[in-house]
C-alpha cells in the first residue's frame, strides 16, 4: 500500500513507458465504453436537467462522497459506505505516491512521504486496506452465503467481487515484500500492520527473490487495476460513474411531479411511453445507474402481496430494452399485470440510493395504454372514467348533490356566499361516501369552533383528477384541472384546505403547471397552525392509537409531524408501527387503485391492517379519505374487527373540542 523511493524505482525504473501506454490504453477504452453507453441514453426524449447546476453538483458531491442515500439502510449500506471511503482513501494514498516518486522528486527534489507524516500515512492506508478487506468479505458473505429473499446475483457481481478482492489482497502483498526489503525490523514495520503480517509470510527469502516476486505483483496489482477502469463500462462497476451523474441529473421539482402533456400538440404521433424513444434520456440512465440493491422492491406493497411488480425489475427490464430491443413495445417487456399493480406511493424512489425515477415510468405506460389504445385494468376503471367525465366524480353519482353532506352546517357555496376565510375542497369521497362524509361535517365543525368561515364550490367542484391521472388518463385530468381552476379562480379565493391528500397534492404541485398558485393546505397543517395560534381549544382524554401516514401526505409532502402533534393534543398515546414516516406501507389506494378491484395477491390494505393490529392498539388513525375507506375494507378482510377500528384524526379531535 505504501512505497519508499527507493524500492519503487528499483522495481519501476525503465518501465515507465509501457506502465503509461498500459495507463493510457485502459482510460482509452474506459472512455470508448462510456460513449457507447451514452449512445444508448441519446435513444431516449430530451430532458432539461441542468438547471440549478451549481447545486445539483452540491448535493451529487454530498451523496456521493458522504453515501447519504446508501446509508438510509444501516447493515448492508454501512459496509458499503466503509467499503467505499476505504477504497477512496487508498486511491488517494496511491495517487500521492505517484505524485512523489514520479513527478516532484524526481524533476523538482520535493518528498513529503517522510517522518511523522510517512507513519501517520502508512498506518491510515494500512487501515483503509484491511477496513475495504473486511466490508468486501461481509458483502461477499450477504451475497452468496446468507443472500436475502428476493437479491439476485449476476456473472457481473463474481467478477466484481473477484476483481476488488484481487487489488486489494495483491496490494496486501506487495507491501508486505517490500517491507521485507526496506523496513522490517525498523519502528516505521509497526505503523502497517497489515502490511507487516504481509511480510512476516515472506520470511527467509533472500532480497533479490524479494524484489523479484515484488516487481511481479507491482505489475499484477496494476494490470488488476486497470482491468478495474477497462470493465466499468461493460459491468455494474458502471454504477460508480452512472449514480454519480444520476445525483447530479436528480429531478429537483416537488416530489412526485409529472411531466405535464401538451394535450394540443396537433404534431404529437403519440403520448406517453410505447417504445424506448419514448422514454427520457435519463430513464435509460436510471437503468446503468439501478445496482439491483431490491431496496426498491423490499417496500413495493404490491410486490410484498404477491402482485407482479418490481419496481427493480421494471428498471432493468427497460434497460435491457434499451441495449437489445429498442423498437419493442415496453408494454410486453413489462408486463400490463405489474404496470397496473403499482400504487405510485413512491417508497421505491424514497429509499433509492441511486435516484431511480420508478414512478413516471410507469406513468408514462400507462398513459400510452389510456391515451393511444384506450386500455384500462378493468371495466370498473373504465366506468368510473366514464362516470368522471359526466359527473364530475368517479362514484356516478350527480354532480347537482355535491354539496348536500354539508346540510344544516350553516356553510353555503361560494356562488351564495364568497366572502370565505378558507376554501374547502372536499374531493370525490368526502362529498358522496357516507363514511367520509361524516369526517367532512366535522372538519366543518372543527373549523368553526375555531373562528373559521368555510366556502366550498358545492355543485361547481369536480374530481381534482389525480387517480385519472395516475391512470394514465391525462387528458381527463386536465379537463377537470382547467374546470376546478377556472372555478376556483373566479370567486377570488386566497386559501384552499382539503382534507384528502391526493387533492393537496394534486392542488399544491401539479395545478402549478396549469397556472394555479393559490396557498394549499392540508386540513391537519391546518388545524395545528389552529392549535398553536389558540384558537381551536382541544380536551385531551387519554387513549391508545397506531398512526398512518398516508403516502400522499409523508412521503410525498414531508408532513410527519403535523398529524402527530394534534394526536398528542388530543391525549392520544401513540403506538408507532414499525413501517411509518418516510418508511410507511401504502393502503393500496393510490395510483388510482382506489378504482379498481385488486384481483391479483394479497390485498395490500389487509397487510397494513396486520400491521397496524400488532402494535396492540385499538385505533387506526389515518388522514386520507382513500386511507380510510381501504382500511374499513382491509381491517374487516383481515378479520380484526371488534380488536381495530379505524378512524380519522379529525373525529378523534372533534371528540375532545
Amino acid at each position: 500500500m505504501t512505497a519508499t523511493r527507493e524500492i519503487y524505482w528499483n522495481v519501476g525504473h525503465g518501465v515507465m513507458l509501457p506502465m503509461y501506454s498500459l495507463v493510457l490504453l485502459a482510460l482509452g477504452a474506459l472512455a470508448y465504453g462510456v460513449w457507447q453507453r451514452i449512445r444508448v441514453y441519446r435513444q431516449g426524449k430530451a430532458l432539461n436537467r441542468i438547471d440549478e447546476l451549481d447545486e445539483r453538483l452540491v448535493d451529487a458531491l454530498k451523496n456521493a462522497l458522504l453515501q447519504l442515500k446508501v446509508f438510509r439502510v444501516r447493515g448492508p449500506g454501512t459496509a458499503h459506505a466503509l467499503f467505499f471511503w476505504a477504497f477512496l482513501t487508498l486511491l488517494a494514498g496511491t495517487t500521492l505516491i505517484f505524485l512523489q516518486a514520479d513527478l516532484l522528486d524526481p524533476l523538482f527534489g520535493i518528498r513529503f512521504l517522510e517522518g511523522r507524516f510517512y507513519q501517520l500515512f502508512s498506518l491510515v492506508l494500512d487501515l483503509a486496506g484491511a477496513t475495504a478487506l473486511l466490508m468486501l468479505g461481509g458483502l461477499f458473505i450477504r451475497r452468496y452465503l446468507v443472500r436475502p429473499e428476493g437479491l439476485e446475483t449476476s456473472p457481473d457481481d463474481a467478477v466484481m467481487h473477484a476483481l476488488l478482492f484481487a487489488i486489494l489482497i495483491s496490494g496486501f502483498a506487495m507491501e508486505g515484500a517490500r517491507m521485507a526489503v526496506t523496513e522490517m525490523g525498523t519502528e516505521l514495520s509497526h505503523w502497517s500492520p497489515v502490511g507487516l503480517l504481509a511480510a512476516r509470510a515472506f520470511g527467509g527469502m533472500e532480497e533479490p527473490a524479494l524484489r523479484t516476486v515484488h516487481g511481479g505483483l507491482w505489475w499484477l496489482h496494476l494490470v488488476l487495476t486497470l482491468g478495474l477502469i477497462v470493465s466499468i463500462p461493460v459491468t455494474k462497476f458502471r454504477h460508480i460513474l452512472t449514480t454519480a451523474a444520476n445525483y447530479i441529473f436528480a429531478d429537483r421539482r416537488p416530489k412526485g411531479n409529472l411531466i405535464t402533456l401538451n394535450m394540443e400538440d396537433d404534431e404529437a404521433k403519440s403520448f406517453g411511453a410505447a417504445r424506448i424513444s419514448d422514454l427520457t434520456w435519463k430513464d435509460l440512465l436510471d437503468s446503468d445507474a439501478c445496482t439491483g440493491c431490491k431496496r426498491c422492491q423490499d417496500r413495493c406493497p404490491a410486490h410484498a402481496t404477491d402482485k407482479p411488480l418490481s419496481p427493480m425489475k421494471v428498471v432493468s427490464q427497460l434497460g435491457g430494452s434499451a441495449c437489445r430491443a429498442p423498437e419493442a413495445s415496453l408494454v410486453e417487456a413489462v408486463g400490463r399485470d405489474a404496470l397496473w399493480s403499482c400504487t405510485t406511493c413512491r417508497a421505491c424512489q424514497e429509499i433509492c440510493p441511486a435516484a431511480v425515477e420508478h414512478v413516471p415510468k410507469i406513468v408514462e405506460m400507462r398513459r400510452n395504454l389510456v391515451l393511444m389504445e384506450g386500455e384500462f385494468p378493468g371495466d370498473e376503471v373504465m366506468g368510473a372514467m366514464d362516470n368522471t367525465e359526466v359527473n364530475g366524480n368517479p362514484l356516478g353519482l350527480a354532480y347537482a348533490a355535491r354539496g348536500d353532506w354539508a346540510e344544516g352546517l350553516g356553510i353555503k357555496p361560494l356562488e351564495e356566499d364568497p366572502e370565505v376565510d378558507v376554501l374547502y375542497f372536499v374531493g370525490c369521497y368526502a362529498s358522496f361516501d357516507k363514511r367520509n362524509i361524516a369526517v367532512a361535517r366535522t372538519f366543518v365543525r372543527l373549523c368553526q369552533a375555531a373562528g373559521v368561515k368555510v366556502g366550498i364550490l358545492g355543485k361547481e367542484e369536480k374530481c381534482c383528477g389525480e387517480p385519472m391521472r395516475k391512470m394514465g388518463n391525462e387528458y381527463l385530468y386536465q379537463s377537470l384541472a382547467a374546470e376546478n381552476i377556472g372555478t376556483i379562480r373566479g370567486y377570488g379565493v386566497k386559501r384552499v384546505v382539503t382534507t384528502c391528500p391526493h387533492c393537496f397534492n394534486t392542488l399544491s404541485k401539479d395545478y402549478r403547471d396549469l397556472g394555479f398558485d393559490l396557498e394549499v393546505e392540508h386540513y391537519t397543517v391546518f388545524l395545528e397552525h389552529l392549535l398553536r395560534q389558540r384558537r381551536l381549544k382541544v380536551k385531551p382524554g387519554r387513549f391508545d392509537c397506531t398512526y398512518h401516514d398516508s403516502c400522499y401526505l409523508g412521503r410525498y409532502n414531508d408532513i410527519f409531524e403535523a398529524p402527530r402533534a394534534l394526536l398528542q393534543a388530543a391525549g392520544g398515546r401513540l403506538r408507532e408501527m414499525e413501517r411509518r414516516e418516510a418508511e410507511s406501507f401504502c393502503c393500496g389506494a393510490g395510483g388510482g387503485r382506489i378504482l379498481a378491484e385488486e384481483k391479483l395477491g394479497g390485498r395490500i390494505s389487509e397487510a397494513r391492517a396486520t400491521m397496524a393490529a400488532e402494535t396492540g392498539a385499538p385505533l387506526l388513525v389515518s388522514n386520507c379519505p382513500f386511507c380510510l375507506t381501504m382500511f374499513e375494507d382491509g381491517i374487516k378482510g383481515a378479520g380484526f374487527e371488534g380488536r381495530l377500528a379505524p378512524r380519522d384524526i379529525a373525529e378523534i379531535l372533534a371528540e375532545r373540542i
